[in-house]
């Protein structure tokens, strides 16, 4: 019988005596919170650590089913079958207690999960390495372990309830909490952060808001906030280009200008906000932008003239002669 198989015949039966600890996995000794957007929906889980690529075995998330947090003596498995669990209708808790029932080493777990209705349940183990502990919320979990005192997962509740904004925000603030009242006891080394979207539109690639992953880094929660803002500047760019595909060429415009406020320095955004500006006709309002790039980077001009072949630009070489700022080929 599969792990998931018997999770699902001891969800039916009543609790069991756990069997002696196996040999434990990875000690990945981290804090993380899991959370449902109580206005959106939407479902997410972060973590930071001083572990390398915590991102790889701690978060787990996925649109219109729920989020995972695995750590401590972590295994993996929790994050994949809890996901299984909830997706055929079990709730948060019910999943995870079948899962700690199945698990003879849970003593040494600590895992949160929230569903996609808000429901919550988080276990840290009797043998999880001091300071450990955790605190459940109106849908949200706070949970840590090895931290150098037992103030950080009530610091962490406590900025996630005070603190505004969108869900990624606001589990940003959670762990910027968490390492103000010193975090890991061992320091910092790697974080992640996954926001999903509160339902599946059957595309994961599309469902994931933020999936972002600090490997190895001195400060990963401030290179983890570098990359939300950056995230979300791109976010813009997919919204303006959708815009464009729906004719809208206002809203589409309106979104690639916040993208490029968001990331100021970013060329990409800037090329490309001019090529959509020629696409609809307004050349004069992208000439700047361009030679903002060009400056930049003399290669963009060169993009600029591929660009007809790709059927991004129209092959005209009057207008491709204004955009580059060079003489028209001679016809051949």
């Amino acid at each position: 019988m599969s792990r998931l198989a018997a999770c699902l015949v001891l969800l039916t039966l009543p609790a069991v005596a756990a069997e002696p600890a196996i040999t434990p996995r990875r000690p990945v000794h981290t804090y993380s919170i899991v959370a449902r957007d109580p206005v959106t929906g939407d479902l997410g889980v972060a973590v930071q650590s001083h572990w390398f690529s915590v991102g790889a075995t701690v978060p787990w998330a996925e649109a219109g089913v729920g989020a995972v947090a695995t750590q401590s003596f972590v295994d993996p498995s929790y994050g994949r079958l809890g996901l299984e669990l909830m997706r055929a209708g079990r709730s948060a808790p019910d999943a995870l207690n079948g899962l700690l029932a199945a698990d003879s080493a849970s003593n040494v777990r600590q895992v949160a999960m929230v569903d996609a209705q808000g429901r919550v349940s988080a276990h840290t183990g009797r043998s999880c390495i001091a300071a450990a502990g955790h605190v459940v919320g109106e849908g949200f979990s706070v949970q840590a372990n090895m931290m150098d005192k037992a103030t950080v997962w009530p610091a962490m509740s406590q900025a996630y309830r005070d603190s505004k904004g969108d869900l990624a925000e606001r589990m940003l603030t959670a762990l910027e909490a968490a390492e103000a009242q010193g975090g890991d006891i061992r320091g910092k080394q790697s974080a992640a952060l996954i926001v999903v979207s509160a339902k599946s539109t059957g595309r994961p690639w599309q469902d994931r808001r933020f999936d972002l992953r600090i490997e190895d880094h001195p400060e990963p929660l401030k290179e983890l906030r570098r990359l939300v803002t950056l995230q979300r500047a791109y976010n813009f760019m997919n919204e303006g280009d959708l815009a464009l595909e729906h004719k809208d060429t206002d809203a589409a415009l309106a979104a690639y200008s916040s993208a490029e406020k968001l990331a100021p320095g970013n060329m990409e955004m800037v090329f490309w906000h001019a090529i959509s500006l020629v696409g609809v006709g307004r050349v004069d309002e992208a000439l700047p932008l361009l030679q903002r790039t060009y400056a930049a980077d003399p290669r963009w001009r060169e993009l600029v003239t591929r660009l007809p072949a790709a059927g991004l630009l129209p092959d005209d070489p009057k207008l491709l002669s204004r955009l580059t700022g060079t003489k028209p080929k001679p016809a051949k």
